[in-house]
């Protein structure tokens, strides 16, 4: 990509395929440690939920701080928690604490907070005509990711004494160099935000154009990982094996950013509207797909359309926020569509435990398709967006 050019984007490209890193190892693994650590079955997944309302809980403070002091330092900080967050997981494996494994997945959810930042800084060094691909760029990063991770993940969780343990090691080193990564940014421009705190978001939601990006950024974010948290562990279900989950997760991984080589053209070409249908329409195929059977085909192709339609809703969606806001906004804006990522993807990650445990693998894909259809229109009754100037 030419945007690789640009020394912004290059650094946060690099970020994102360390963070994608991170978070597949996480997914390959963390349930089925949550599901060997916790005292009934029904917690499998709350070290996921957790890191998602670690997620939540950063999300709004390091949206604002970044709008006062700049993204160098508020990236930094994020990763930091990244380490912090790895090692006390390896800590909690190999106490054999569920508790204390808990408590680094919410460490690890600020990391994830903040590099939810990195596609909308990436906005931020290019020029307007070209802010859908610099998004894609830098989504597109976790390509490197889903081809070394899973390996990665398989080779670490026997790395050391303790089974699993090593991923988390491995988890807080790749957290590391990303700081590193992160010190070496440049900033881009941080106008005077705005104050006014809820009021302000309030009044941002109150606009159909960012109420139609908040939407659909929320519920396909919160879909992905509902079906994604619960694949592995459905999978062992299933008497598949760790290496067939670590396979299809590297798919559904790839599925969701080889689309971003060429999602942030078809944004700047036909518009964020068309771009999240079709990404919306790519994850009804994944639930049907899902729909059908058991086989590890059919996991594999499901997840594969689960991470596509995923990738082109959220660089539509961010491409359209910026669409519905001012400079002076952008903290509130970009810190309102990650709350509401974060707290669909919190009851998600929590939801697909009990639900998989209660009701199966066909409520998790089944629940879906009504979700999408709000989506769809909530967004195309938006009508034309009208982009803010001040």
């Amino acid at each position: 990509m030419l945007l690789l050019r640009n020394p912004s984007v290059r650094l946060l490209f690099a970020g994102q395929a360390l963070y994608w890193s991170c978070s597949i190892i996480g997914i390959t693994l963390t349930s089925v440690v949550g599901a060997r650590l916790s005292p009934w079955p029904v917690l499998a997944t709350l070290p996921l939920a957790l890191l998602v309302l670690g997620n939540l809980l950063a999300v709004q403070p390091l949206s604002l701080f970044m709008q006062r002091h700049g993204r160098r330092p508020g990236l930094m900080r994020g990763s930091f928690c990244g380490v912090v967050g790895g090692l006390v997981c390896m800590a909690g494996v190999w106490l054999g604490s569920f508790a204390v494994f808990c408590l680094g997945a919410t460490f690890i959810g600020a990391y994830q907070a903040s590099a939810a930042y990195y596609r909308f800084a990436a906005l931020e060094a290019v020029e307007a005509q070209q802010q859908g691909r610099a998004a894609a760029c830098v989504v597109g990063g976790g390509v490197c990711a889903a081809v070394l991770a899973p390996s990665l993940a398989l080779w670490s969780r026997d790395a050391l004494p303790a089974p699993f343990a090593g991923a988390y090691l491995a988890i807080a080193v790749l957290a590391a160099l990303s700081m590193g990564l992160m010190a070496r940014l440049r900033e881009g421009a941080a106008p005077r935000p705005s104050t006014g705190g809820l009021a302000v978001m309030r009044e941002l939601l109150a606009r159909p154009v960012l109420r139609a990006a908040v939407t659909m950024t929320a519920i396909g974010h919160g879909l992905m990982i509902l079906a994604m948290n619960a694949t592995p562990l459905a999978m062992d279900y299933c008497g598949l094996s760790a290496e067939s989950a670590a396979h299809v997760i590297q798919w559904h991984v790839l599925g969701m950013f080889l689309p971003a080589f060429f999602a942030g053209k078809l944004v700047d070409r036909w518009k964020s509207r068309r771009v999240a249908t079709l990404g919306a329409l790519l994850l009804a195929a994944s639930a049907g797909v899902a729909l059908t059977g058991i086989s590890p085909g059919q996991f594999l192709a499901s997840s594969f359309l689960l991470g596509a339609g995923w990738n082109l809703m959220i660089i539509a969606g961010t491409t359209l926020l910026a669409e519905g806001h001012a400079p002076h906004e952008r903290g509130h804006a970009q810190a309102l569509m990650e709350l509401c990522n974060g707290g669909v993807a919190a009851t998600m990650s929590f939801g697909s435990g009990a639900i998989l445990a209660g009701l199966g693998w066909a409520a998790i894909n089944a629940v879906m398709l009504p979700l999408l259809a709000v989506a769809l229109l909530v967004l195309w009754l938006a009508g034309r967006p009208a982009v803010v100037r001040a």
